[in-house]
């Protein structure tokens, strides 16, 4: 939820020394704006419903007295909006805002409020959905538009502040845009455009193993099997053997992954054994695992790797992905399947974040 930073004015001094919001340390969130502490707790246990009742209250109560704190709260409405695929509402609220670079959302136009703050009081969420919002509406082209404006925003903010703390939250946040722009292009399968973003952040980044590891995804599905295996050997070649486990495991699903290209389902299996050995909370090994014994045609035993899952770590392995697996496996396996996948759904109601979608179970 931090602000973005405008460049800093040079010091008056006869004035107090203006700060960057990106860089100005607060000892609690409740000190940024009214029990936001609460609020990101909420968050994170995927409280949504009660974000929306928190927010409506505090709002009715006259609890937001600055106009930061208004901005901060409807960034964790139209979030929790978000999370419950609430995208109109969530648009609707969003364009309240109007133009989000106004000069009233600017903490140098409140001097008696901020008399020591500069830039922008606009939360980062808040321009992320504003380009994610129109194409979980329909509208492809102009959620796009959006994200390389978006993106265009970003690096003129790195022109800015290059170094330094503000310069480090910037550069990844471009990241982070790139990403979600590769994410929409592969959804299409434009892979040539999803090539040069890779590309584009590995030359500042070149020996990031999970960039080289997208990148040979990508090249995976664009039929190029041999430079797949190259970026994957790449990778292979800079994880030591004290790296950390999830390094580690990297290195082993992606092994996986082209045992899977090439059928070889059985040592794909292996290589998942033992990222999950490794960390038992590793979901993608876990439903990957599970998907190789159902084409090894070993049903019983992929059901119940996922359902095994499920029992131990539920906060983890509780996705969409992974249950719709688990119910087509059931479909495959049992005649009295749609009993069994209530029993599911009604587990599911009971300790799922208000964001699940429970329509994945197919009842």
């Amino acid at each position: 939820m931090a602000s973005d930073p405008d460049p800093e004015p040079q010091p008056d001094p006869q004035t107090p020394a203006i700060t960057d919001p990106l860089t100005n340390e607060f000892a609690t969130l409740n000190d940024l704006a009214h029990d936001l502490d609460s609020l990101n707790e909420l968050a994170c246990r995927g409280s949504w419903r009660s974000i929306l009742d928190k927010v409506a209250r505090a709002r009715a109560l006259s609890f937001l007295r600055k106009p930061h704190e208004h901005l901060t709260y409807l960034a964790f409405h139209v979030i929790a909006l978000s999370k419950l695929r609430r995208f109109a509402d969530a648009s609707a609220e969003l364009d309240t805002l109007d133009d989000l670079d106004a000069a009233h959302y600017l903490y140098q136009t409140y001097p008696n409020l901020y008399p020591t703050r500069s830039g922008s009081m606009v939360p980062f969420s808040l321009r992320w959905l504003h380009a994610l919002l129109p194409i979980k509406l329909g509208n492809r082209q102009l959620g796009l538009d959006r994200f390389y404006a978006l993106l265009d925003f970003v690096r003129s903010k790195l022109e800015l502040k290059k170094d330094g703390i503000s310069g480090n939250i910037w550069k990844k946040r471009e990241g982070f845009v790139i990403n979600s722009i590769i994410g929409h292009h592969l959804t299409n399968k434009e892979f040539s455009v999803c090539l040069n973003l890779i590309h584009f952040l590995l030359t500042s980044d070149p020996s990031n193993p999970i960039l080289i590891s997208k990148l040979g995804y990508i090249q995976m599905q664009i039929g190029d099997l041999e430079s797949a295996k190259s970026s994957f050997n790449r990778v292979e070649s800079m994880v030591e053997t004290e790296s950390e486990v999830e390094l580690k495991n990297l290195v082993n699903r992606n092994k996986a992954m082209v045992y899977m290209v090439g059928k070889d389902y059985v040592s794909a299996v292996r290589e998942y054994e033992e990222c999950i050995e490794r960390d038992p909370m590793d979901v993608v090994a876990i439903n990957n695992k599970a998907i190789c014994l159902m084409y090894l045609r070993d049903l019983p035993d992929s059901i119940k790797v996922l359902e095994s899952a499920l029992e131990r770590v539920p906060t983890v392995a509780l996705n969409e992905t992974l249950v719709v697996n688990l119910c087509s496996m059931y479909e495959l396996a049992y005649v009295n399947h749609s009993d069994i996948k209530r029993t599911l759904s009604n587990w599911i109601a009971r300790v799922a974040p208000d964001d699940f979608d429970s329509s994945c179970t197919r009842i």
